[in-house]
């Protein structure tokens, strides 16, 4: 074997290992600041779930089905922001305010589902804090592609084929790029999100993932989060 086929699989063995330790530092700080958010949040996550109990009744968490990595099903918690009929009318509501685009979102003055808490918690991203259970489960981690639900994929596989299947190379995030880029988020093409998610399996590392976790928090804060 010669220097050069020597020299290319010592880069392949590096990134091998560089990923393997990225992966294994990735998990680990998803359970740390899992495990530190249950504790310091509990005081927001029982008052929330109080508020939503008030206004509108049980249940206080709602769950959806979403593709996982390598497109595995799993259920998605979120707090309920909106009525309890919610799912039945969300087709009809997008096509009377022209949202045809694949995963194409309502923005919250537009959307009628939404209670008076919901529009808060949505605004804040209070609504996404249940899904720190399924970051426990390694069902999801703190950053990644936004987990869709089952139509938009196969509807995005109709359009698009396995274009973009490389976003399900990942476990799915609690925020991403398109996620923490408060500008794009109200109207973003689906397209467009789709190759944001590949860009950030390309280059993903714990420093962009700090990055983005705390570029949403801001966002959270200053209650700019939400559609």
């Amino acid at each position: 074997m010669n220097n050069k086929s020597n020299a290319v699989l010592e880069k392949q063995r590096e990134k091998i290992k560089k990923n393997i330790a990225y992966r294994f530092f990735k998990r680990a700080m998803d359970i740390v600041c899992s495990v530190l958010a249950l504790v310091l949040l509990s005081p927001l996550l029982l008052g929330t779930a109080l508020a939503i109990v008030i206004e509108d009744g049980g249940p206080v968490i709602y769950k959806q089905k979403r593709v996982g990595k390598n497109k595995e099903i799993f259920y998605m918690y979120k707090f309920r922001s909106m009525r309890k009929d919610a799912e039945k009318s969300v087709h009809q509501i997008k096509q009377d305010h022209g949202k045809t685009d694949i995963g194409q979102k309502l923005k919250d003055s537009e959307d009628p589902r939404i209670t008076k808490v919901g529009r808060f918690i949505r605004r804040t991203n209070i609504d996404e804090l249940p899904q720190i259970i399924n970051i426990l489960a390694g069902q999801m981690s703190l950053v990644g592609p936004r987990p869709y639900v089952t139509y938009e994929v196969e509807e995005a596989q109709a359009l698009y084929g396995d274009k973009y299947d490389e976003r399900y190379d990942v476990p799915p995030g609690l925020t991403c790029y398109w996620q923490a880029t408060f500008a794009e988020r109200c109207g973003i093409e689906f397209g467009k999100r789709l190759e944001m998610d590949v860009k950030y399996v390309h280059e993903a590392n714990l420093w962009i993932d700090i990055k983005l976790i705390v570029k949403t928090a801001v966002y959270s804060i200053i209650g700019k989060a939400g559609y």
